[in-house]
């Protein structure tokens, strides 16, 4: 038994030193594909995985493979060994194993045109009105449900035309992180154009996962990037990473 035990563990091993990572490739300065190469994701998620991986002997190709919506159902069917990035919801968790602590806790700001501002103090008052976000967004898994069954919401593609729409009128706001809404529209020069409503739908945090179909997918090995997850985040390492790269991400670097 020892020695099958052995073998099962030496397997694993050598099936875990490469990963295949994706992400929301709409998340500056978290994920953004590299303006080098289009088909790599940069940013202060990759960039913090890769310093988890490392000591531990694995690499990873954090690649962009298209929509958020494909990236989760590459990884629902095991064609990624992990996700860069993901919110809880009670889905995902019948394809995704969740990493422990969360890498970042973020806020959701509803965002409005400068000058159409309305009154926002609980979901509520955004029914009767139109929003707009990405497909396959999620901001936590009881406003996921109260959004279905209350509220008009437009889903797109990439949160440039989500703002794209509300500058148009066409909509009346905007569900987006407020950190990642901060640096998109810094970068796109549009800072003044829109405003966060000051209280935040939700604060979810934003995790590593992997897919339970992954080979690599195993208790000793999650284990390994959690401890390592752990040591960086409560070390401070994440923000200086979101600082790095959100310096990076609006000079165009």
């Amino acid at each position: 038994m020892l020695s099958l035990m052995d073998t099962d563990a030496s397997a694993n091993e050598t099936a875990c030193k490469h990963l295949l990572v994706s992400g929301n490739a709409e998340y500056p300065p978290l994920l953004w594909q590299s303006p080098g190469n289009p088909d790599e994701l940069v940013g202060a998620v990759p960039a913090l995985l890769k310093e988890i991986l490392q000591p531990l002997g694995v690499t990873a190709d954090i690649r962009h493979i298209g929509s958020w919506a494909r990236v989760l159902r590459h990884a629902e069917t095991g064609r990624l060994d992990m996700v860069a990035g993901a919110f809880m919801t009670r889905e995902r968790f019948q394809f995704m194993d969740y990493m422990l602590p969360p890498i970042v806790q973020l806020p959701t700001a509803v965002w409005v045109p400068k000058g159409k501002e309305f009154l926002y103090r609980h979901w509520p008052d955004l029914r009767g009105k139109v929003g707009s976000t990405v497909i396959g967004n999620s901001f936590g898994q009881r406003f996921d449900q109260y959004a279905q069954e209350n509220l008009h919401l437009e889903y797109v593609r990439s949160i440039d035309q989500s703002f794209a729409m509300a500058s148009a009128r066409r909509i009346d706001y905007v569900l987006y992180e407020k950190l990642q809404g901060q640096v998109a529209l810094a970068r796109d020069r549009k800072a003044d154009e829109f405003t966060a409503l000051d209280t935040p739908i939700s604060q979810e945090g934003l995790f590593f996962t992997f897919s339970k179909k992954s080979p690599c997918n195993t208790f000793e090995f999650r284990e390994k990037v959690a401890d390592r997850l752990y040591q960086l985040v409560n070390s401070g390492r994440v923000d200086e990473l979101v600082s790095e790269y959100t310096d990076r991400y609006v000079t165009g670097g």
